[in-house]
């Protein structure tokens, strides 16, 4: 054991490691897909919005086990791996240890403690409704705090694939036993109402409202499968472990000057991890702002107006889900499935922020100004590469989007895609926010990003509160909120990164040529869209519209010399690809 632990790990640069991170999140959205499709198809956005409120109330549980520590312990094993302290690396560990098996108990039974007040007397929704999915998700909360302890130790030591495989693992568990469970609950529902007209005991009058009778116990079922995906995620990880090691040899441990104490140690962690979690928590506050706000302010127009709410959806949404009971559970369906969307960009852009935090780390307490700029805009200039180009792409083709992905039996796809619109643009600048906030970590600003989120949070509490409450906007509003909100944030981020660090950042370089190329490639690849939808299906044709633009993008990419030698040379055979590139003149 102790021998396997002593063998040196090669260290990945940013652009492998984040590689290494885009490509797990690559499978697993493709995973999460394959998962999210059918299972609204299978519960209907009204099951979606009982899912969706029990994750929105994890979410914030999910955020302190996964964000404020694990960055903490990244960006301290960076550290003192550059520093050379090598037994501080483990005493780390040993710390970190005791912290999550404390958070991960107390995240779940907080959790399992005020659901129940928090669905009765903020959200104003069903209790019977509601109650399973959180019950069902709230263990989880403990495995993902588990988790952390893991990804932020290798994460830290410059070593991704751990935590891209246990990514992987548990999107498929969820996958799996989420969706199975969905369906057969569904189906038992149905099958019980065709033989004895009851579903679970509790009589019906008719078909579609036996399907919607299942749903609470479906979308808790679907839930269960994220509790179950942490669990194998984590007895991967411990396994990785126990077999692997960290890649920190006998030698390196005997040439290096005695740890910190146990107590010093957790200090540490604690100082440098609270404000992380709280910009954490702040942030995955806005998704229970949305849930929250969004569905009391439709009731309280359905209270005080619904007329005029229900005429806006009278010919949309069956009339079914056009009742005071279920209309505001739909439409939060509605925001969930254009929100899941929305966050496939930040997703891969956390990638690059994740693999930038330790080596900007290193780069800050090097103290050399080159390497310090070298190193802040190649994560800039790569993450506008793609979050300028997906942000437009999803807003413009928002509503062929959402017809290709979701059922049109409920006429969701109508109502997510005009809510994708503002949510397109709205993530090129959340995903570009997400690793300017990692580099701040890095140099030493971890209160930056509690600040600016919680400013952003504001903003987004008094838009939505105002602009849900419109009959006219209604759901709209809690997209324009986000969108404002952050636009500000990323903007102010940058302003405040280059004031911190002193460091000069061309930013009109790294923003104008993504733009330019973005702008050209998605509108040629939208007139083809438009004349080709006259004569071919509207499915084929967005497919093959979006194809276009990606090739056209990498083209005008290309064209443009947008990309450096440097940050090609960090790719895994970056030299064999760099000769090619300045064989044929793109790149200087």
């Amino acid at each position: 054991m102790e021998r396997r632990k002593g063998r040196r790990m090669q260290r990945q640069s940013f652009l492998h490691g984040a590689l290494i991170l885009v490509v797990a999140i690559a499978i697993e959205k493709v995973l999460g897909f394959i998962y999210k499709i059918p299972l609204s198809w299978v519960i209907t956005s009204l099951g979606t919005g009982y899912f969706g409120t029990a994750y929105t109330l994890y979410t914030p549980m999910f955020s302190i086990a996964t964000a404020g520590f694990p960055i903490a312990i990244s960006r301290l094993v960076s550290e003192n791996y550059y520093r050379g302290r090598y037994r501080d690396i483990r005493q780390i560990h040993r710390a970190s240890i005791r912290i999550f098996l404390i958070l991960g108990f107390l995240s779940t039974g907080f959790m399992l403690l005020c659901a129940r007040p928090y669905v009765q007397n903020v959200m104003h929704v069903s209790v019977q409704s509601t109650m399973p999915a959180i019950y069902a998700i709230a263990p989880a909360a403990f495995f993902a705090s588990m988790m952390s302890i893991y990804r932020g130790y290798y994460e830290g030591l410059r070593n991704m694939t751990p935590t891209a495989i246990s990514e992987v693992v548990e999107s498929f568990c969820k996958l799996v036993f989420g969706l199975t469970a969905a369906i057969v609950i569904v189906n038992s529902g149905l099958k019980e109402f065709a033989a004895s007209g009851t579903v679970y005991g509790v009589q019906v009058a008719n078909e579609k409202y036996a399907k919607i009778a299942t749903l609470p116990y479906a979308a808790a079922g679907a839930i269960f499968g994220v509790t179950l995906g942490g669990f194998f995620g984590f007895l991967f990880l411990l396994v990785y472990h126990k077999r692997n090691g960290d890649g920190i040899t006998r030698e390196m441990l005997a040439g290096a000057p005695r740890p910190l104490s146990m107590g010093k140690t957790a200090s540490k962690l604690f100082h440098t991890a609270i404000p992380v979690a709280l910009g954490s928590l702040v942030i995955n506050l806005s998704s229970l702002v949305d849930s929250t706000l969004l569905q009391r302010r439709i009731g309280d127009l359905l209270s005080t107006d619904a007329s005029a709410l229900m005429k806006m959806y009278e010919n949309i949404i069956p009339k079914e889900f056009l009742t005071s009971s279920n209309l505001a559970s739909f439409l939060w369906g509605c925001f969930g499935s254009a929100s899941s969307l929305f966050l496939l960009v930040p997703a891969f852009t956390q990638a690059f922020g994740v693999s930038a935090l330790p080596n900007v780390t290193e780069a800050w307490t090097s103290g050399d100004k080159v390497r310090i700029r070298r190193s802040m805009e190649s994560v800039l200039r790569t993450v506008t590469l793609i979050t300028i180009p997906s942000g437009i792409g999803l807003s413009v083709f928002a509503m062929p989007i959402a017809s290709l992905i979701y059922p049109s039996a409920d006429q969701a796809p109508y109502i997510i895609g005009h809510i994708l619109m503002l949510l397109g643009v709205a993530s090129t600048f959340a995903a570009t926010e997400t690793p300017v906030d990692s580099m701040l970590q890095a140099v030493g600003r971890l209160d930056i990003p509690v600040k600016l989120v919680a400013v952003g949070l504001a903003i987004k509490i008094v838009l939505n509160y105002i602009l849900v409450g419109i009959p006219q906007i209604n759901v709209l509003g809690a997209g324009t909120g986000t969108l404002v909100c952050y636009l500000l944030t990323c903007v102010m981020a940058l302003y405040l990164l280059r004031r911190v660090t002193k460091v000069r950042l061309n930013y009109f370089a790294i923003l104008f040529k993504p733009f330019l190329a973005a702008v050209l490639s998605i509108g040629a690849s939208w007139l083809l869209y438009r004349a080709a939808i006259s004569f071919i299906s509207p499915k084929i044709a967005v497919c093959a519209a979006m194809l276009i633009a990606v090739v056209l993008y990498g083209i005008c990419i290309l064209w443009f010399h947008a990309l450096n030698k440097n940050d090609i040379s960090m790719l895994p055979k970056g030299q064999k690809i760099l000769k090619i590139l300045e064989k044929h003149n793109w790149i200087r």
